[in-house]
């Protein structure tokens, strides 16, 4: 029954986010912000959207000894409420690489939540939301929602940590059995000892499905509204082989 209740309430409040980005500048929407692989706590700020341009490529053939497809994802962020305690983003992907799921490219996403210390001093950071919203039912249709708190402790980082679940029937074990849900984990640090544009991240999201990974790497800033993210990806469902990323980022 609470599962039932948040996820009536993130649909609505997707179409009401959507509503208000429609309303405020055109149509412009996009991906969720992230770590690594999955999402994180931060929110594009209001008027602001994001650009990205994602690449997973395959280090390792198949057993059958054919190669994976390289996967691509481009995408949009854009804020959409102008207030600094609670704040929402919205956004697509068009993303492909994944065979006859490529006639449906199109995923849809947002999230809603508060920045650290925005309440009050020293509370987290919280956020839930909702990505992956594609356009086929039972072929593209994850609908993954999700809620995460984050911290920062000077010197060592930040810390995030949260939960996600999904359809059962697209997410899948290696025995094809629904694996649908699971914890999401992640450390990051501006290494600022060595330079303030270089980023690091651990970034993990659990179960065997085709969204469950560990994901490790950098990123560096070369302007202040361009990074680009070097990572390695390693994905818990064992058919699924390890990936090099490389992720550019945008800001406008």
């Amino acid at each position: 029954m609470r599962n039932s209740r948040f996820r009536n309430f993130l649909f609505w409040f997707l179409i009401f986010t959507i509503n208000c980005g429609l309303s405020t500048i055109n149509c412009l929407y996009a991906t969720p912000s992230t770590h690594i692989w999955a999402p994180a706590t931060d929110i594009q700020p209001y008027k602001k959207f994001h650009l990205t341009a994602d690449f997973y490529v395959p280090v390792k053939e198949n057993d059958n000894g054919s190669w994976a497809a390289p996967v691509t994802n481009f995408g949009f962020t854009l804020g959409v409420l102008p207030y600094e305690k609670i704040q929402a983003e919205v956004g697509f992907d068009h993303i492909a690489g994944y065979g006859s799921a490529d006639s449906y490219p199109f995923y849809f996403n947002a999230k809603i939540g508060t920045p650290e210390d925005s309440l009050k001093k020293g509370v987290p950071a919280f956020v839930f939301g909702t990505y992956a919203l594609g356009t086929k039912k039972d072929i593209t249709d994850y609908n993954i929602f999700y809620y995460k708190f984050a911290k920062t402790l000077p010197k060592i980082g930040k810390f995030s940590a949260g939960y996600y679940s999904g359809n059962e029937k697209l997410l899948l074990d290696t025995d094809g059995k629904a694996d649908n849900g699971g914890i999401l984990i992640a450390w990051e640090k501006v290494v600022s000892e060595i330079s303030d544009k270089l980023w690091v991240c651990v970034d993990y999201q659990g179960g065997k499905n085709s969204f469950g990974a560990l994901n490790l790497g950098f990123s560096w800033a070369f302007s202040s509204n361009t990074s680009v993210i070097f990572a390695y990806d390693i994905y818990n469902n064992s058919s699924i082989k390890p990936t090099y990323t490389t992720q550019v980022d945008i800001n406008f």
